[in-house]
């Protein structure tokens, strides 16, 4: 079926919803135009919503780079701790190449949606509202943005520990504690954010993320290789407790797998995507699952098999070596982080920008950098404190990936695929989407209760503001 007969037969799918919900965060006027090839003018599709970002200005690879920063953050340096030592080698294994074949499928899915109706639907709270109305756009404003608002704070404190490992490494006399480290963390994230408008800016910062991920997962790898040869003999059995205790460690594992592959804004990368937006959308979803991910495998699997049910939740602090090439691995985490928030907090800029903003002049005129300043100063002070009232955040992280990854990734994906599609779609197809929906939403809801059981171990343990 051609492009034409596809798009009308999706207008006709959706028809009988309501309309696309009124946004509070997209209610003025672009303050940047969409940018596009003259060859693709003739493709343009119409936009759900005005916004004062940039959007169909990225080529497919410069998207592929933005997702591959999302894979190999800083995150990545913890999870042999929390994905391997859980699950042991096979089911660590195993579980991540499943989780990387279903999260590429449910993405896939959702960008087969991008474009329907007729529009462009550049926010996830905007093609929710368009399928189901404005209850169900609410809902997920509200599932989307608490989401990214844990991964942000997850971030700033992933960053406070790196300065913290730096100081160490030089005085390791107490003295720098680690709220105060990731205030600073905070200041600087905050710094960019300021001088960087919108997602489609990122750019030559893409590149300095990519040299900064490979500098600390290439020296996390090469000591943790070091160690592992000259370490006696590994014990990489699966940490000891009761039944129930490991059956919601591994669902906790499971959680965390998820959270590995999937952005929760698919939407919003894509919007920034030229025409042929589907097209190009799944160009970036495998440069993302393949060549994207090898460092975060490597880096993954060696961790675990050198340290074992030992590995640390931050490689970095397992792993030994030379001070002066840890300080290195550590402040390029640092930086790298302070890249890697800005992508998953570029939805949370971009509703401030559009609802804020003056909607004249460009992005560094004088009042557009004011508000900038003022609004995002604002999410990132309310952002920074938390994680420093909180720097075991990884407890929280994980109910909100169990309460809110399986929700918008893989349920609301399915669901609203079939409702789009339906009418197409066989009975087999129909069968495999509910599956789907159906089992995914099983595995939220008993990640949500491991999750619980977390916290409230945990919450004997930790205070506010804890020195970790």
């Amino acid at each position: 079926m051609d492009v034409t007969k596809q798009q009308a037969h999706d207008e006709e799918a959706v028809s009988n919803y309501p309309p696309p919900a009124s946004s509070p965060c997209s209610d003025r006027e672009p303050l940047l135009p969409s940018k596009m090839a003259d060859h693709e003018k003739g493709e343009r599709v119409s936009i759900s919503e005005g916004t004062a970002h940039q959007i169909s200005a990225d080529p497919w690879y410069q998207v592929g780079f933005i997702l591959t920063t999302g894979i190999n953050s800083a995150y990545v340096l913890g999870y042999s701790g929390s994905i391997m030592v859980p699950l042991g080698w096979m089911g660590g294994t195993c579980g991540m190449i499943l989780a990387a074949a279903i999260s590429l499928y449910a993405n896939a899915l959702l960008g087969r949606l991008h474009e329907t109706g007729g529009k462009r639907h550049i926010r996830y709270k905007d093609l929710a509202g368009h399928i189901y109305g404005r209850k169900m756009y609410l809902l997920t404003w509200a599932l989307q943005y608490t989401y990214l608002f844990m991964i942000n704070t997850g971030f700033i404190i992933l960053a406070g520990q790196a300065l913290k490992a730096i100081y160490v490494l030089f005085r390791d006399d107490g003295l720098l504690k680690l709220p105060y480290c990731i205030a600073l963390s905070g200041f600087v994230c905050a710094l960019f954010a300021f001088g960087t408008p919108y997602l489609s800016a990122l750019r030559i910062w893409l590149g300095f993320s990519t040299v900064f991920s490979l500098i600390y997962i290439v020296i996390a790898f090469v000591l943790s290789l070091r160690d592992g040869i000259t370490a006696p003999v590994k014990d990489y059995s699966i940490p000891a407790g009761s039944q129930s205790t490991r059956f919601f460690a591994t669902v906790c594992a499971v959680a965390n797998i998820v959270f590995v592959y999937n952005t929760g804004m698919l939407p919003e990368i894509q919007a920034t995507i030229r025409p042929p937006v589907v097209k190009n959308m799944d160009k970036a979803l495998w440069f993302q699952f393949t060549i994207g991910s090898f460092p975060m495998y490597a880096v993954t699997f060696m961790g675990y098999w050198a340290y074992g049910s030992s590995t640390s939740g931050y490689l970095l602090n397992s792993v030994n070596g030379p001070a002066w090439i840890k300080i290195v691995a550590n402040f390029s985490a640092f930086f790298q982080t302070v890249i890697a928030l800005h992508i998953f907090a570029s939805p949370m800029y971009e509703c401030l920008d559009t609802t804020f903003g003056s909607g004249k002049g460009g992005p560094f005129a004088i009042h557009n950098v004011a508000s900038r300043v003022a609004m995002r100063g604002s999410y990132l002070t309310v952002t920074t404190v938390v994680a420093a009232m909180l720097p075991f955040l990884g407890d929280f992280m994980s109910l909100a990936g169990a309460l809110i990854t399986f929700p918008l990734t893989f349920v609301l994906a399915n669901h609203m695929y079939l409702m789009v599609k339906g009418p197409k779609l066989s009975a087999f197809q129909k069968g495999w989407h509910w599956l789907n929906i159906v089992g995914f939403s099983l595995l939220s809801a008993m990640a949500s209760v491991g999750a619980l059981r977390l916290i409230m171990r945990d919450s004997t343990t930790y205070h506010l503001f804890a020195d970790m």
